[in-house]
């Protein structure tokens, strides 16, 4: 479980990274910088100009390490792992009910009505903890709005349907996103939900930490066996994880949303840490992105209940939890896939 929760971030430019016996180092200008046991990490991100040793890939392979290359910026490129694990009649399992409408809308409806519920539980704590800074009213109706479709959901006859009640919940949410913002305001405002490339240092943001999240996720699916490629919310895509993204759903309000609102208004995060590429794109600096992994990587050691497996669970376990309810539920084992409804 310890392993579980420990990813290595490589952000300074002109790192190498290596092995060395059972342990993995990283040395900038030929000068040790850290060392690690493998053991102890269950992952490897790499920002940038960052170079890995061949020995190192197939060593973190045959350990079940994982190794990311992201951009400097957190843009998605690559990555490497080893065999894939689990049993293929799983797999087989998950490819039919990936190919059967209703399993989609079944499985759909229940992971849309968990994000809209989370999204709802930002919304009531903005207007608990800071009732007389935002516009109270404006939050209500957005949240009695999402209340509203929830109720749709189960009526939606296909996923394309539920596709919709989705897309128009989460209008509502960000519509009121801004008002969330209490202190720094002049700085950080957002408008509307941009991304390729984020246009604002609100939405690089929430860009960044969603592709933590979604990395964090397709592991643990690949952890169970399951393929992260093959989704029922998100349609097939060439290079795109679509069962990760289905699965993210869940945890974007409560854990990338909440976590980017939380950095603003505590001042963690500054307007001088971003700036404005030729293309427009908001960027951050090496600081501001370590800020940013370093309080990801504390979140993720806080502990929840988790009310379906009805314990207290660190919440860099629940990707874990979930993917293997996920499992389960395509195996058989249990009646339907029950979804994180954060408490």
């Amino acid at each position: 479980m310890r392993k579980l929760l420990n990813t290595l971030y490589v952000t300074t430019q002109g790192s190498y990274v290596h092995r060395d016996g059972e342990t993995v180092v990283i040395e900038q200008e030929q000068k040790k910088i850290l060392q690690v046991p493998v053991h102890m990490i269950s992952s490897i991100i790499c920002f940038g100009n960052v170079l890995c040793s061949p020995a190192l890939l197939g060593f973190c392979a045959e350990r079940g390490v994982s190794i990311a290359f992201l951009t400097e910026y957190g843009h998605f490129l690559a990555s490497v792992h080893g065999p894939t694990s689990g049993n293929v009649l799983l797999r087989r399992n998950q490819y039919r009910m990936a190919d059967s409408e209703e399993s989609c809308r079944n499985i759909s409806a229940n992971i849309v009505a968990a994000k809209c519920a989370n999204c709802r539980l930002i919304l009531h704590r903005a207007t608990r903890d800071h009732g007389e800074k935002i516009d109270t009213h404006s939050i209500k109706m957005a949240s009695s709005s999402i209340e509203r479709l929830i109720g749709q959901i189960d009526s939606a006859s296909d996923t394309d349907a539920i596709r919709g009640i989705e897309g128009m919940a989460a209008a509502e949410y960000f519509a009121v996103f801004n008002q969330l913002i209490v202190d720094q305001k002049d700085a950080f405002i957002f408008n509307d939900r941009n991304r390729r490339p984020p246009l604002d240092p609100v939405n690089a943001l929430l860009s960044f930490i969603y592709t933590l999240l979604v990395h964090d996720i397709r592991s643990a699916l690949e952890t169970v066996g399951l393929d992260p490629a093959v989704g029922f919310l998100h349609k097939d895509r060439p290079g795109r994880p679509s069962l990760a993204l289905d699965i993210m759903e869940e945890f974007r309000p409560v854990i990338a949303d909440r976590l980017v609102l939380s950095l603003i208004n505590r001042r963690q995060v500054n307007p001088k840490g971003f700036s404005r590429a030729a293309s427009g794109a908001i960027t951050m600096d090496d600081e501001t992105r370590k800020t940013v992994l370093v309080e990801y990587q504390k979140r993720k050691q806080e502990e929840i209940y988790h009310p379906y497996i009805e314990e207290t669970v660190q919440i860099g376990l629940l990707f874990f939890i979930q993917a293997n309810l996920m499992a389960r539920f395509i195996r058989s084992d249990i009646d339907g896939y029950p979804p994180f409804f954060w408490r």
